[in-house]
């Protein structure tokens, strides 16, 4: 049993879930899909891919059928990397947006689309570790969407503020505002065009969405709109298996998807820290926050500048980024009495929703889907239910940026799922979503737990802050009032939230112990974490 100390000193109504085979998502419906596929006889695999499709249908205001995905895979003797994020299409340039848009990227609409690829994830997990049939894992999704559900509170208030902004977009007004505005919560919304697109997908496994009619919808409908998708672009994508990334963190081993990903900003922030004793402070003091603050604004700092699909990565390398000794010297710069803005070093060379599932055989999931800014695109190719990503946007049109656009390239990535070891061993699967929050999610939760030794649960109810640009920090309204004032007291410009869906992230954890596993599930939004 672990010598977590269980009492929680923070606001909360939830407690750890203790369970052989659990699912942990951010939409109880979504995790109660994934616990039917646990109890129909599937595995942790069926179990994530199932919550996964219904996420789409249940929580639309994060992801889609057109959402990009990524997975790590203890399958009982190893870790497994998938990156499922689709590329730009071939018709992408820096002079098609210079001549279309003058220069500036494009923040929603169809000209920040990039290939989807989550379906394309589910049908590459089904196939290397899925026990059972693959139209099994779409039931619940496709039961969801044709009979409706209940739009949940945080959902419909997401929903809600979505409306001004994407209201306008193609086939947006037609399939999210069924009567001309957001779903109550409670209110039944029915989903059927995205039902019969869950069964077209669950009938073909995937094949109806990258190459069949579902395909063909999708860029009908780009060339009506002078889009660049194409039926190659879709047709030509295929989930890549990857080596993860890793970093040690106060004795344990903390494992990113590779760049494109943003994980690598994590791992950079708690190599600096494991350099820093943060213990010899308490844990809500304002001397530990400082030091991680600044070790996130530090790992920012050269995840900006040098971060790229990592075959674009050709100045600094992974490798780079995560040399020890480079972390030592950046560590140097942090002072704990005052904020600072720290620009990227140059490391010496050679040197966004989340869910996650284990099961009683050992295996654990920790999987993570998104359309990037809510909604996405606000894109819906009608008929369909299929509401496109804007992952586009991540782009730039700075030629000598590893990030620049191009044709089928991968855009940089806010969407991180993690994992932890020891020794070797699988420890726990974990994510919190929130666009640039995430790495700073997997940071703060993992200083609690492994550092200061605080139960999951607790890890993920504790006040968070959050860097934005510069000087400016969010931190949470539940931010003790002398860590707030200590923070202002050190140059740091506290800004009022604008976005609290978005701003403090959202985790889900399934802690391993010895006679099954701990999972919690964060309050910042409708999720649950269910088992058996």
């Amino acid at each position: 049993m672990s010598s977590f100390d269980w009492n929680n000193p923070y606001p909360s109504i939830r407690q750890p879930l203790f369970a052989r085979n659990t699912v942990a998502t951010s939409q109880p419906l979504a995790a109660q899909a994934g616990l039917r596929m646990l109890l129909k006889g599937g595995n942790a695999v069926d179990a994530a891919i199932a919550a996964a499709a219904a996420l789409t249908i249940v929580e639309p205001v994060s992801c889609g059928l057109g959402s990009d995905a990524f997975a790590l895979v203890w399958d009982g003797n190893q870790l497994h990397g998938l990156n499922s994020s689709g590329p730009s299409p071939a018709g992408w340039t820096t002079d098609y947006f210079k001549q279309k848009h003058n220069g500036v990227f494009p923040e929603r609409g169809w000209d920040t689309v990039t290939v989807p690829g989550a379906v394309a994830s589910w049908v590459a997990l089904s196939d290397k570790f899925g026990k059972l049939p693959f139209a099994d894992l779409m039931e619940p999704a496709i039961e969801l969407a044709a009979r409706g559900h209940m739009v949940a509170p945080v959902v419909q208030k997401k929903w809600v503020n979505a409306i001004p902004i994407l209201q306008n977009q193609p086939g947006f007004a037609e399939t999210f505002m069924p009567h001309g505005r957001a779903p109550d919560v409670g209110e039944n919304f029915v989903f059927k065009d995205a039902a019969e697109s869950l069964r077209k997908i669950a009938e073909t496994k995937g094949e109806a969405f990258y190459r069949g009619e579902l395909a063909e919808a999708v860029v009908k409908y780009a060339k009506e709109h002078g889009a660049q998708m194409t039926l190659a672009d879709l047709a030509g994508f295929t989930p890549e298996w990857v080596t993860p990334i890793q970093k040690n963190y106060a004795g344990h081993t903390v494992h990113e998807i590779p760049p494109n990903g943003q994980g690598i900003a994590a791992l950079i922030a708690l190599g600096i820290l494991d350099k820093l004793d943060i213990t010899r402070f308490p844990i809500d003091s304002i001397e530990a926050q400082q030091m991680q603050i600044e070790a996130m604004k530090l790992a920012f700092a050269d995840t900006y500048k040098w971060v790229a699909d990592e075959k674009y990565m050709t100045q600094v390398t992974v490798k780079d980024l995560l040399d020890d000794g480079y972390l030592s010297e950046r560590a140097k710069l942090i002072d704990l009495n005052s904020a600072s803005r720290f620009s990227h070093g140059t490391p010496p060379k050679g040197g966004t929703v989340y869910l996650t599932a284990a099961d009683e055989s050992g295996m654990m999931v920790s999987f993570i889907q998104s359309n990037y800014m809510g909604f996405g695109s606000g894109v819906v190719v009608p008929g369909t239910g299929i509401s496109l990503q804007n992952r586009g946007f991540s782009f730039n049109l700075s030629p000598n940026h590893p990030n620049c656009v191009a044709p089928n390239k991968r855009p940089f990535h806010t969407i991180i799922p993690g994992f932890l070891s020891k020794n070797g061993q699988p420890l726990m699967s974990f994510g919190v979503m929130g666009g640039n929050m995430q790495p700073q999610g997997h940071v703060q939760t993992l200083v609690r737990m492994l550092s200061y030794n605080q139960q999951p649960q607790a890890a993920c109810d504790a006040p968070r802050w959050k860097v934005n640009v510069g000087l400016s920090l969010n931190v949470e309204s539940s931010m003790p009032a002398e860590i707030h004032a200590g923070l202002l007291a050190r140059g740091h410009k506290i800004e009022k939230v604008a976005d609290y869906y978005m701003d403090f992230g959202s985790g889900q954890f399934i802690w391993k112990i010895e006679n099954g596993y701990i999972a919690a599930s964060d309050p910042r939004r409708d999720g649950q974490a269910v088992g058996y």
